[in-house]
């Protein structure tokens, strides 16, 4: 390809504060259609092309079929799920033209079921993955960060079925080395498995594998003293309160017109942790209300309280109206009809400050033993920085931004149940099957390649998914000798295989280079009148790793040597597969 005919511009203007939205906007990567929505560019599609590559050879390298889904479906198959019902504004529901209801896609668990209960009738049908590449639709309201979030998206998602949960199991791992080779393949082996909730997916267990960077939107919570991992929303709050100080009455205080937690501990003379705030909620379903207890320096935990309460919730606004006092709730004295929920950091305190459920008026001295008697309490709580690790016990949690570049699920009997897939058994009775499910976004992957590999001047690409492996740089192309050399070099390249991008435009040293560092090709042979009059061509890496003087000559098999060091150094990188 020469870049004179290369589809795209290249400018300099800042585009984004997220670092690979703004170089692969102005790296003439991608163009902005809508909302979350965008096209790619030669460049882009490239690496996509890439990227689907690898998630092939390794899907196929642990069993998998290659089938393909359709993104519009009809509303009947979520509602057999319970998915029609259950699932938000983010999956896109509309009428065809019949005035049947329909979806697009944003995940394929029903389509994959629909397809599999066809096929397999018969436990000697089993184990068995099916996986496509596929465009998805989510109407996701924070779509941000070029390719980081968005709407419309490709995503490889993948789909196993099998007999047993021990087998499941089994294929589970296979599938966790596999996601841990494909992404040491596209050049980021830093990525990690974190334990986490599966939401709408269903299933008891999940992992999400994360890129940590600090403009990631996930929240991880790591230990670095025994490796335990997981999202924020999946990660056990452990407190350890001291039992052992003297019990102090309960007596109500005057607090005026302060309110807040900061406010009140800081009138008392008290500090937030040595308080019990309150959390006011409402049902999606019926509105009805949920009250949270939690100490004073916790935050709730808004996915857990939903998977306890098993329904979801929001935030209140107006609580006048059932007897609750804003800024003044406290667990003693409530009034009735309200869910409420003990947050296990409360669990054997003592003394502490919380609202008297009366205007300008709180207690101190509560002792939940003691005022609160038969209180049931859970985990509602998030972690924090310095927290209880729930693996080795030790004060040593950390908290890190993660962006989420792939999510495995043990799905369970869900959806087989729910949709009536059965096969028969060795002794012919009619079971369902159990399975799993394995997703890895394309776009979001090569976006987040891009925010682990760059520099101030534009994208590293590592050699495994670059758009071009070499680019040559022909300055003064107009000078007969450093064309016939340069276009000398993109032939003898081209036809041994090498993908070779040719800058073959009268433009100047600083322009060209700046678009080449945009291009992010991972091997540069520069070529002009100042190179050529010692007998050479310049041989710069992208990382600026390598640069050196080769002789004409010597220029393809060094070329070729260089570009076999790229691939052995990220290929040393990846696990062996189970």
């Amino acid at each position: 390809m020469k870049v004179s005919e290369l589809l795209g511009e290249r400018y300099k203007d800042r585009v984004s504060d997220i670092e690979s939205q703004n170089l692969m906007t102005r790296g003439g990567y991608i163009k902005q259609v809508g909302n979350g929505i965008y096209s790619l560019l030669p460049p882009a599609k490239r690496i996509q092309n890439k990227i689907e590559a690898i998630l092939r050879q390794e899907m196929d390298r642990i069993d998998g079929q290659e089938v393909l889904f359709p993104v519009a479906m009809p509303a009947s198959l979520w509602q057999s799920s319970g998915r029609w019902e259950s699932v938000g504004k983010e999956l896109l529901r509309f009428k065809d033209r019949s005035g049947a209801d329909m979806v697009l896609g944003m995940t394929h668990e029903e389509a994959a079921v629909h397809m599999a209960m066809n096929i397999a009738g018969t436990y000697q049908k089993y184990p068995f993955m099916i996986y496509q590449i596929q465009t998805k639709f989510r109407d996701e309201p924070r779509a941000r960060g070029g390719l980081i979030r968005v709407r419309e998206f490709t995503m490889k998602d993948a789909y196993s079925f099998h007999t047993s949960q021990k087998d499941l199991e089994r294929y589970y791992k296979r599938c966790y080395r596999a996601y841990e080779r494909i992404y040491a393949r596209a050049g980021i082996p830093e990525v990690v498995a974190v334990a986490s909730d599966s939401g709408m997916m269903g299933g008891k267990v999940s992992h999400e594998f994360m890129l940590l960077t600090d403009i990631g939107e996930d929240t991880i919570v790591l230990c670095p003293e025994c490796g335990y991992r997981a999202n924020m929303e999946a990660a056990e709050c452990i407190v350890h309160n001291d039992g052992s100080r003297e019990a102090a009455p309960l007596q109500k205080i005057a607090t005026y017109e302060n309110k807040t937690i900061e406010e009140v501990c800081s009138f008392l003379h008290s500090t937030a942790k040595e308080s019990c705030k309150a959390v006011v909620y409402q049902r999606n379903a019926d509105d009805s209300y949920v009250l949270v207890f939690i100490r004073g320096d916790l935050e709730v935990n808004e996915t857990k309280l939903r998977n306890y309460l098993k329904a979801e919730v929001h935030p209140a606004v107006e609580i006048d109206h059932v007897g609750l006092v804003a800024g003044s709730i406290g667990p003693v004295g409530l009034p009735e009809n309200i869910t409420v929920v003990y947050d296990r950091s409360l669990e054997g305190t003592r003394n502490l400050i919380c609202g008297a459920n009366e205007e300008g008026y709180h207690y101190t001295g509560l002792n939940m033993d003691r005022d609160v008697p038969g209180a049931t309490y859970v985990d509602a709580a998030k972690a924090v920085a310095g927290g209880v690790c729930p693996k080795c016990g030790k004060h040593s949690l950390v908290v890190k931004n993660g962006i989420e570049v792939g999510n495995i699920f043990q799905l369970g009997r869900r959806y087989t149940e729910a949709m009536g897939m059965t096969y028969d058994d060795e002794k012919g009775n009619r079971v369902n099957p159990i399975m799993g499910c394995y997703g890895i976004g394309v776009g979001r992957l090569m976006a987040s390649v891009c925010e682990e590999h760059h520099d101030q001047y534009g994208p590293i690409w590592p050699i495994t998914i670059a758009p071009w492996q070499i680019e040559i740089c022909a300055l003064r192309s107009d000078q007969p000798q450093v064309r016939e050399t340069a276009e000398g070099l993109y032939t003898s390249l081209t036809e041994q295989g090498f993908e070779v991008l040719y800058d073959d435009r009268p433009v100047s040293a600083g322009f060209m280079f700046s678009d080449a560092d945009l291009l992010g090709c991972p091997l540069r042979l520069i070529v002009s009148p100042k190179t050529l009059g010692r007998g050479v061509v310049e041989m710069v890496s992208r990382d600026k790793s390598l640069k050196e003087d080769v002789t004409l000559e010597n220029a393809l098999p060094r070329a070729r040597e260089a570009v076999a060091a790229m691939y052995a150094a990220i290929n040393a990188q990846v696990p062996e597969s189970l």
